[in-house]
């Protein structure tokens, strides 16, 4: 059994708004990687795939993950969105990605290019798929 953690409902419209914030922070992330800014584009990647992952989640069921750990939105994700190959890859992705939050957020240790870019491929993965899940359930 998964464990979702806090919850927060959410009208399914607002799928929308998470979706935008994703795409925002993936061009932000896109950008700090562009310059060499490794911290940033790693974080930015992060919150693009987490504002991803809400948007599916309040698209598909009204409710996102209002947990301090963000691996219970990935809890949530595999709960609302089902146990298809295509959603277990997009929650390793997620999973991946939220195993380097402590590398760019509160460890001294600098990111690396290639962890930023790594950030960056996976979040724009997950950001693309959530697109037509959104638009999907025409909210």
């Amino acid at each position: 059994m998964t464990r979702t953690g806090k919850t927060s409902e959410a009208a399914r419209g607002e799928s929308r708004h998470y979706l935008a914030k994703a795409e925002e922070f993936l061009e932000e992330a896109r950008a700090a990687a562009a310059a060499s800014r490794h911290d940033a584009a790693l974080l930015n990647a992060i919150h693009a795939a987490i504002a991803a992952t809400d948007a599916v989640t309040v698209a598909l069921a009204g409710r996102r993950s209002a947990d301090p750990d963000h691996q219970r939105a990935v809890d949530l994700l595999r709960e609302v969105a089902g146990a298809s190959e295509e959603v277990r890859a997009r929650a390793r992705q997620v999973s991946a990605l939220l195993g380097k939050k402590n590398i760019g957020e509160y460890g001294s240790r600098r990111a690396t290019r290639r962890e930023a870019a790594d950030a960056v491929e996976r979040a724009a993965r997950v950001v693309e798929w959530s697109r037509p899940a959104v638009h999907r359930a025409r909210v």
